[in-house]
This record gives structure tokens, C-alpha cells and sequence, in this order.
């Protein structure tokens, strides 16, 4: 049996629970922060329910062009995310992403597990962007806070 590679991203969110889920599943709530740093998402439409769908497109600072999409397996309101994950040019590698929600003193800590890559390099790529995603969500909300 092959163990395939998994990211592992546990952040803290200075919001409640139900406005971070919403930052996960509401198309203007994931423009702000949805991406690596160089990007920014053109466009995102999401179909908020099991078996429902999500597409992202997204631009990099050169001009590049991305397009990821997946279904909601499970989809339980400020608590649970479950997606399939695929990149339109390689639909074939598809992924899933669980993201948990869980209350805490200070707003929401959010847990993501990225798994089934195919290899360690495509893991290791996928950590990178989640990183800095979670870094553009903390600041989506710092910035919301502030105002």
C-alpha cells in the first residue's frame, strides 16, 4: 500500500465560526483572501450544499491563469467542509480537502487537511498556497475588525 502525501494546516481566525465558514462559502467573501500571495481570484462561484460544486479562477501577478474546482462530500454549516479538489489542466489528480471550524476564546481554529496528492512534490506545492491563504484570511478579518 502507497502512502500518499497530506498538508496539515491548523490557524486561528479572530472571528466567530460562522463568518470564517462564510469566507469559505460565499463567492465575494473568498475573493478577498482565496490564493497565494501573487494571485488574486478573478472570479469564484460556489453552490453552498452537499453535492453542490465550487470553481475558483484565479490569476497569477505574470498573467498565469488557474481554474481549481471540487464537491462538497459533506457540508455542515460553522463546523465542517469536505470538497473534492481538482485543477482544470489535470482534473485527473483530483484531491480532498476537509476544513474544520471549532470555537475558541479568541474566534475560530480552523484545522485543514489537504490529502490523496499524488505525490510529495504536488503536497509540498499545495502547502505553500494554503499557507499563505490562511495568511490573507487572518488579515481579511484584522482588516475587517479594524474598520
Amino acid at each position: 500500500m502507497t502512502c500518499m502525501p497530506s498538508v496539515t494546516i491548523v490557524r486561528r481566525i479572530k472571528a466567530p465560526p460562522a463568518r470564517v465558514f462564510e469566507a469559505w462559502t460565499t463567492p465575494e467573501a473568498l475573493m478577498r483572501w482565496f490564493g497565494p500571495h501573487h494571485t488574486r481570484v478573478e472570479s469564484a462561484e460556489v453552490d453552498a450544499r452537499p453535492g453542490g460544486g465550487f470553481t475558483v479562477r484565479m490569476v497569477e501577478d505574470n498573467g498565469e491563469r488557474h481554474q481549481v474546482s471540487g464537491t462538497y462530500a459533506e457540508f455542515d454549516p460553522d463546523r465542517l467542509l469536505v470538497f473534492t479538489w481538482a485543477w482544470v489542466t489535470m482534473p485527473e489528480r483530483e484531491s480532498r480537502v476537509m476544513v474544520t471550524f471549532r470555537p475558541v476564546p479568541e474566534g475560530t481554529e480552523v484545522t485543514l487537511i489537504h490529502d490523496r496528492f499524488a505525490d510529495a512534490t504536488t503536497a509540498t506545492n499545495h502547502r505553500r498556497g494554503w499557507t499563505e491563504s490562511f495568511e490573507r484570511l487572518a488579515t481579511a478579518f484584522a482588516v475587517a475588525a479594524a474598520d
